[in-house]
């Protein structure tokens, strides 16, 4: 049975607001973290978008840790640590979980991925029993690859189907050949009964059909389509208004 036609991973998450200590400090302030309520998830992908600060990576770390991920990013079995920088966020919400159980899973975070790299190499020269770690990655260390070939080594190779992932800004050092054939990645594995939560800036990688979209804004939290992001309209209008916006951008003040 497709994971559409029964329970998600994660139904839903909400916040624990008469636990909060304050609104009045971070990261509780953020007006998306302030007005949360609860927020319903797609049994297949769903994005959470807005402009820089308005505490997406914060809420996704938060949903992660919450699950039992690691704050650095990686599966449920990575406990590193390089500077415990995360919020408290995850303690104050509350998971909805399905029926089932995913069989993998793993938290993307483009900002630690080079930590999460660096403790594979450390990992794998420690004796031990088992396989290297870097094999689930495609064999080759991360650190020997570009950026953007390391990122998609991981999407491709390590994330095996029926999992819970959660991505934090995976377009990060993707070309746009490499969002699209992310695209591609992300509906196979969801055809493998995988779900998806995808904090991204791409118009590109927000563009799964069947999907929930959110969007962090000022006012708080609200659920919109990619034809009505910011992200999508500055670049349509970019695109098809080059020169006139050039124009003004580079006006002398």
């Amino acid at each position: 049975m497709a994971l559409a036609e029964k329970d998600p991973y994660i139904r839903s998450f909400a916040l624990l607001r008469e636990k909060v200590p304050s609104f009045a400090q971070y990261p509780f302030h953020l007006p998306a973290i302030r007005d949360l309520d609860r927020i319903a998830l797609h049994p297949k992908v769903t994005y959470i978008v807005g402009e820089n600060g308005m505490g997406k990576s914060t809420l996704l770390e938060a949903l992660a840790v919450a699950w039992g991920f690691n704050p650095e990013g990686g599966t449920m079995n990575f406990n590193f640590s390089t500077q415990d920088s995360h919020s408290t966020l995850y303690q104050y919400i509350r998971i909805v979980r399905g029926v089932n159980k995913p069989r993998d899973g793993f938290f993307f975070r483009a900002e630690t991925y080079y930590n999460l790299a660096t403790n594979i190499d450390q990992m794998d020269r420690e004796p031990g029993f088992g396989g290297k770690i870097i094999d689930s990655y495609g064999g080759k260390s991360l650190h020997e690859q570009s950026h953007g070939e390391s990122f998609f080594s991981a999407f491709l190779h390590r994330f095996g189907g029926n999992g819970l992932y959660i991505l934090d800004e995976p377009e990060a050092a993707l070309s746009p050949f490499k969002q699209l054939s992310m695209l591609s990645r992300i509906h196979a594995l969801v055809n493998k009964n995988s779900q998806f939560i995808i904090s991204t800036h791409s118009p590109i990688l927000m563009a799964y059909p069947d999907a929930a979209l959110y969007q962090l804004t000022t006012e708080g939290i609200q659920p919109t389509r990619l034809e009505e992001t910011d992200h999508y309209v500055i670049t349509r209008q970019f695109l098809n208004n080059r020169e006139r916006m050039l124009k003004e951008l580079f006006l002398d003040e």
